[in-house]
């Protein structure tokens, strides 16, 4: 029987917990219990972490928008490279694959590399994007997603579903429990950006999206119960 394989992604200003940059050991520490639980329930785990706790695009002018993006992908190699140690401190066996080579640091992604990780077991870490500018880590964790025949990506963020509008901004902002992604890509939610959107729409790829700060919210998202929004794709 297939196993079930879940895409997590997180954002890197929600592992910078209160300090908004860098990585709050805790919370790094409580996403890697809850994916040891999933790990150790059978569940075939990959993950992939935004860059936003070191970088957040193009800061300057004096910056090409390219070499901005090439910056912003060594930042989610980082994030991994962390994020995958904690994880190995848990008691789990990782690794990194990226689209480009970095040295002895990680393994250049192959779609028959990361399925041999993934039967033995590993929590295997998609860092770099897609190794090209232009493209975000909502539309780097889309094509691999797709490329790896996953059953769901998981997006674990600092609000606890999809609004229709900004629940910052207005107070009778409604969460949906249930949306279709052509509803998103419609009313242009904020879900993940629209390639990325567009791409999960072509290719049938269920999205949920919760409170990565919610109560064991990642361990049951791997297991399907999402309190949270449900993103259909038909």
């Amino acid at each position: 029987m297939k196993k079930r394989r879940v895409f997590l992604k997180l954002s890197g200003e929600a592992l910078a917990g209160p300090k908004k940059t860098g990585f709050d050991e805790d919370t790094v520490r409580e996403v890697a219990r809850q994916v040891k639980l999933s790990v150790d329930a059978g569940i075939q785990v990959g993950i992939v972490i935004g860059g936003g706790n070191f970088w957040r695009g193009r800061t300057s002018e004096a910056i090409d928008r390219t070499k901005a993006d090439q910056i912003g992908m060594l930042a989610t190699v980082m994030n991994c490279i962390y994020v995958s140690e904690i994880f190995r401190n848990a008691g789990m066996t990782t690794q990194i694959l990226t689209p480009f080579e970095c040295g002895s640091m990680t393994k250049l992604f192959s779609k028959d590399r990361a399925n041999k990780y993934f039967e033995k077991g590993m929590v295997v870490f998609f860092a770099g994007g897609t190794g090209h500018p232009y493209f975000s880590t909502d539309t780097g964790i889309t094509l691999r997603a797709v490329e790896m025949d996953a059953d769901q990506i998981l997006l674990a963020k600092s609000i606890d579903g999809v609004y229709d509008s900004d629940p910052a901004k207005n107070p009778d902002a409604k969460r949906y429990d249930t949306i279709s992604i052509e509803e998103v890509i419609d009313q242009k939610l904020a879900v993940m950006d629209l390639t990325a959107s567009i791409m999960c729409m072509e290719h049938k790829m269920p999205l949920a999206v919760f409170d990565l700060n919610e109560k064991d919210g990642i361990a049951n998202g791997m297991q399907g119960k999402i309190n949270g929004t449900i993103v259909t794709v038909g």
